[in-house]
């Protein structure tokens, strides 16, 4: 084999030495290249779903603090609930006969002429039908006409309270003019109420009578006891 051949054989060894080299290294590149990439690609989920377990463990934490929130709540409103109906409960029934004053409105009124001590009025008072109040130990008011004027005190001492209920009446008797002169007024009406901030007082037709210092006895349960009698 001549000096040229042996070159050009040579030289095509290292020529196709290095083209194999060559294959080989961006094989292994390639390889490592796509290796990394797969890796990154599993290591990617990975990471999310780590990031995703991270969100629903913070979620359930959140959750979990608003159900005890909530249960917290449901006990609020259980001890509400406990306390209104406790309040309820003191509150519930008819309070008719539990201390309730009556109303000038609450009674039905008739008036009567008398004979007695001189002559005077005699002033019913009963509850209406189902109503049960109590007349205060106050004299009732009791003025004349238009005119405005009052009867005073016929007694030194206030009454007793009354329940006003069915089969009840209370009684009040009224002297209009107590002086022995002549004079006075001449009025036909009584106007009644059981207090004097009452709105809604009732007048009473009882004829033509003359006015003159006039008295109010208190209430009693009993007419006889209702003698309006002048001192």
């Amino acid at each position: 084999m001549n000096r040229r051949l042996r070159t050009a054989l040579a030289v095509t060894a290292v020529i196709g030495s290095g083209l194999l080299m060559t294959a080989c290294g961006g094989g292994d590149e390639s390889s490592a290249s796509d290796s990394s990439a797969a890796s990154s690609s599993q290591a990617s989920p990975t990471a999310s779903g780590g990031g995703e377990g991270g969100s629903d463990s913070s979620g359930s934490g959140t959750s979990k603090s608003s159900g005890g929130g909530a249960a917290g709540s449901g006990s609020s409103d259980k001890s509400g609930t406990g306390g209104s109906d406790a309040s309820g409960s003191d509150s519930a029934g008819d309070k008719s006969g539990y201390g309730q004053s009556c109303g000038t409105n609450d009674i039905s009124w008739s008036v009567s002429s008398e004979d007695q001590a001189g002559g005077y009025f005699l002033i019913k008072a009963t509850a209406k039908s189902g109503i049960t109040c109590i007349l205060p130990a106050e004299l009732p008011v009791v003025a004349f006409g238009s005119d405005g004027t009052q009867a005073e005190p016929a007694e030194q001492s206030a009454g007793q309270p009354i329940t006003l209920r069915a089969g009840v009446t209370a009684y009040a008797g009224v002297n209009p003019k107590t002086t022995k002169e002549d004079g006075g007024k001449e009025l036909d009406s009584l106007i009644v109420s059981v207090s004097n901030d009452d709105p809604n007082p009732e007048s009473l037709k009882v004829g033509s009578f003359v006015v003159d210092k006039p008295i109010v006895s208190s209430w009693h349960t009993s007419a006889a006891d209702a003698v309006p009698f002048s001192s």
